[in-house]
Formats: structure tokens, C-alpha cells, sequence
């Protein structure tokens, strides 16, 4: 069994920034890509960053580039999204997905279907 949390959501202004994690506990593999991915009401789940197993390759959505970070520390099971300049727009659930890959792999994915143990979510409102 592999449980996914995510933390660090709240209440920002425009322009504000926030730092979100996510660890995964329980099953443990050789390695695995991490995906963040949101959702907002009446929307379709999006993706937002995702990291390879090393945390060597990333992807980006244009949305968010130079405005969100992704990092991992494979030591602590975590990884990071800190989120700068937030904007409205920005305002939704963020879900972390994972996905077993080989360590040295340079693996990533835009897609969500390609994850397969998601978190509850958390709460990203960024007000005007």
C-alpha cells in the first residue's frame, strides 16, 4: 500500500507565494516520477510540473513556468512545488501523482493517467 499527502495549501494574495509537499509512505519502490496536477470547479484535472525519478528532467505546463519550482529529496520521500507570483487563475486543488520508475531513469509525464497513487489533495485560493 504507498499513501500519498499533500500539504501547504491556504489562502494567498496576488502575487503571494506558497510552498506545497508531498510525501509518499508505505510501499517503497527503487524509484518513482512525481506529478503535480490541478483541478478547479467545473474544470478538467490539469497538469502542472512533474519531476523524474532523480529529480534530473523536468516538464513544465507554460502556465506556471518561471513562476513554480519542483524539487524532490528522495532521503525524505517528498517533493516540493514552491509557487511564486500566484495569480487567481492559479486557485485550485493540487494533486500529487506518482509513479514507479526506475531510479536512473529520466522519466516524466504530462498526463495523469500515467500516475498510479494520487493524495486527498490541498487548497490553493489566491485571492485579487
Amino acid at each position: 500500500q504507498v499513501q500519498v499527502v499533500e500539504s501547504g495549501g491556504g489562502l494567498v494574495q496576488a502575487g503571494g507565494s506558497l510552498r506545497l509537499s508531498c510525501i509518499v509512505s508505505g510501499r517503497t519502490f527503487s524509484g518513482y516520477a512525481m506529478g503535480w496536477f490541478r483541478q478547479s470547479p467545473g474544470k478538467e484535472r490539469e497538469f502542472v510540473v512533474s519531476i523524474s525519478p532523480s529529480g534530473g528532467s523536468t516538464d513544465y505546463a507554460d502556465s506556471v513556468k518561471g513562476r513554480f519550482t519542483i524539487s524532490r529529496d528522495n532521503a525524505k520521500n517528498t517533493a516540493y512545488l514552491q509557487m511564486n507570483n500566484l495569480k487567481p487563475e492559479d486557485t485550485a486543488v493540487y494533486y500529487c501523482g506518482v509513479r514507479p520508475a526506475p531510479y536512473g531513469s529520466s522519466y516524466t509525464s504530462t498526463q495523469s493517467v500515467d500516475y498510479r497513487y494520487w493524495g486527498q489533495g490541498t487548497q490553493v485560493t489566491v485571492s485579487s
